[in-house]
């Protein structure tokens, strides 16, 4: 049998599972992503956290999914960093939305959505991605992510928009000034991780009404601003995966009801459905 490693990569974290030895083994990395990392730094990155976890395995094909694999420049990057630390094996290289697809419907058709860190939307025909709303990235869009929500977190924080009990809440988790905030956001590296970070508070403040409006207000512009640009949406189950889908999955129902769409499958990663898409 043939030892497959199969990747799943967003900018925060990339998810390795070993198929094909006596059991199946699950790594996790920080994320891959050739818009922040050079190759350099992938190489490096995996050459201390990913392979004394494969022990020497003799791996015969590896599966890579990854976020910005759409643009060549960036697939060139990931494939040459592979490539040098696994020379013998036969490299497939795929955009993560692809993952997401074959994860979310397999073979059959769908609409497939990544709502994490970023988000992305596709109509998916069962083989190949037919149609995508153009992901924008954190600044210019993203609608529904955790950097979009965690901005509308710092938002209603430093414009004072919280009532009083938040604005404790906030201070007593964070414990961050707004010179902090701004200087993180222009001036460091990985800043759609960081605006991220703060979508956790909505989680552990749920039932506050300006936090489900946040929540609701952001998942609906995913909705309009995406969902809305594919016919099919109305024909077909609407998938999603990623830790905002998750995590806010009862939302995500609300809004499917609304619009009178069928939520379909609803997944923290896509690795458990890639694991079964490569295993037949």
């Amino acid at each position: 049998m043939s030892i497959q490693l199969i990747a799943d990569s967003g900018s925060t974290k990339c998810e390795w599972c070993l198929l094909g030895t006596s059991k199946k083994k699950i790594i996790t990395t920080h994320g891959i992503s050739p818009y922040f990392l050079t190759r350099e730094q992938i190489v490096k990155l995996l050459q201390e956290y990913l392979l004394p976890e494969l022990k020497n395995a003799a791996i015969d094909e590896l599966h890579f999914y990854g976020t910005g694999l759409s643009n060549p420049s960036n697939l060139k990057i990931i494939r040459i960093a592979l490539k040098e630390l696994f020379p013998n094996t036969k490299i497939i290289l795929e955009d993560d939305l692809l993952g997401a697809s074959r994860a979310l419907c397999g073979n059959e058709k769908g609409i497939a959505c990544i709502l994490g860190t970023g988000a992305n939307s596709c109509y998916y025909n069962g083989k190949k991605i037919m149609k995508n709303s153009p992901g924008l990235g954190y600044i210019l869009g993203d609608e529904g992510s955790g950097s979009y929500l965690g901005k509308k977190v710092i938002q209603y924080y430093l414009y004072n928009t919280f009532d009083e009990d938040l604005i404790h809440r906030f201070n007593k988790q964070f414990n961050v000034t707004k010179d902090m905030i701004l200087d993180s956001v222009y001036k460091k590296p990985l800043a759609n991780r960081y605006l991220a970070s703060f979508s956790i508070f909505l989680a552990e403040n749920r039932g506050h009404f300006m936090v489900e409006n946040i929540i609701e207000d952001g998942l609906n512009d995913f909705f309009l601003t995406h969902l809305y640009k594919y016919n099919e949406s109305w024909k077909l189950p609407i998938n999603f995966t990623g830790s905002i889908a998750f995590g806010f999955k009862d939302i995500l129902q609300e809004l499917c009801n609304s619009y009178k769409l069928e939520l379909g499958t609803v997944l923290q990663s896509p690795m458990e459905g890639l694991i079964k898409f490569h295993s037949h």
